[in-house]
């Protein structure tokens, strides 16, 4: 197409625009709708008789202006969220490298960090992203948001601090030696869930491990999170052998740059992703993401986890008829009861 951006081109610069969306967003799909979207406004300007000197400069600013516009217009929506907000997960199979904008993104953006972001308003998100993990200088932070140097440098600062009072600044890259250890504690980690082995379970967990969910008030998850080795231990052993019950099985992931598994029921559709974030050689907290909304960029979305239409969280819509189901199949046991159940099941003392 005359004035559209050579196919060399486009490929080169999409890892980095899909990154800088995602982290704005913490969604994949909006993400992917957002840089294809500056695509086309590049093309369109082309088009009419722009010189653009610099496309990437071009489309880097493009990204960064609608991520703050999709914030700006989502903020009501995650402030009314149904239990913990988690973003959407991004998987790279264990034994393959994934697509070559996920796999970069692996090393930039963990769900700890993300979840950080979410207390900074959009422009702060945008500068402290653009600077901390891309890496951008003030000028260009400057340019791309439109705000002054001056401005971003007191932003950058601002949201610093916050960043730090949320409990940490985003990590470095992990060693080649220290995703080897973290893919065999994970590898071990599943297994022994799977096979309700507690004993095991206890020397891969921190004493003061956090377990979250997020099912959006449309899919069974804790909706606050659950503290303590024990109590994790008691809900994980319970859920895993009653998925285990109806086919679902585990494959391990890279998830946001963590270690981590993928569960799929019987037919193959995606039921949850999980991310396990270790340090000191054990497991520190526990990320479960089941929100059928968040899982469809992996795949088909199984209606295991799925909340019955009754339970649904006021406000929340209820899957179309027949989402998620082969046609012909009969309804399967409600994982969120038995999570429920479970949790439920617990002394009053560890509660």
């Amino acid at each position: 197409m005359p004035g559209s951006v050579d196919e060399t081109r486009a490929a080169e610069y999409r890892p980095l625009l899909f990154s800088i969306a995602y982290g704005m967003t913490g969604s994949v799909g909006d993400a992917e709708d957002i840089v294809q979207d500056a695509f086309l406004g590049l093309t369109r300007a082309r088009q009419a008789g722009t010189e653009i000197a610099d496309p990437k400069a071009y489309l880097a600013t493009a990204v960064t202006r609608l991520g703050i516009n999709y914030l700006r217009s989502a903020r009501v929506q995650r402030e009314t969220y149904v239990g913990d907000w988690l973003p959407e997960p991004v998987v790279v199979p264990a034994d393959a490298p994934g697509p070559a904008e996920h796999a970069e993104l692996a090393d930039s953006l963990s769900m700890a960090f993300l979840v950080l972001l979410e207390a900074l308003s959009p422009v702060e998100r945008a500068v402290f992203m653009l600077r901390e993990v891309f890496g951008y200088g003030y000028p260009d932070v400057a340019r791309i948001t439109g705000k002054t140097e001056v401005n971003c440098r007191q932003i950058f600062a601002r949201a610093r601090q916050r960043i730090a009072a949320g409990g940490q600044v985003r990590d470095s890259a992990p060693s080649p030696a220290r995703r080897a250890e973290g893919e065999e504690l994970a590898r071990r980690f599943f297994e022994a869930a799977a096979g309700g082995d507690m004993d095991a379970l206890l020397g891969m967990l921190a004493p003061d491990v956090v377990l979250h969910g997020d099912g959006g008030g449309k899919a069974g998850a804790i909706v606050e999170p659950l503290a303590g080795r024990q109590r994790v231990i008691r809900l994980l052993v319970g859920l895993l052998r009653r998925v285990r019950d109806l086919g679902v099985s585990i494959r391990l992931a890279w998830v946001n740059g963590q270690p981590g598994a993928v569960f799929y029921d019987a037919d193959g559709r995606v039921v949850s992703v999980v991310e396990l974030d270790i340090a000191d050689g054990v497991v520190q907290t526990i990320r479960s993401v089941v929100n059928p909304d968040k899982l469809g960029h992996i795949g088909p979305v199984s209606d295991v986890a799925r909340l019955p239409r009754r339970e649904l969280a006021p406000g929340v819509p209820a899957a179309p008829q027949g989402s998620g189901s082969a046609p012909g199949t009969a309804s399967r046991p409600d994982i969120a009861t038995q999570t429920r159940e479970e949790t439920d099941e617990r002394p009053a003392g560890d509660r």
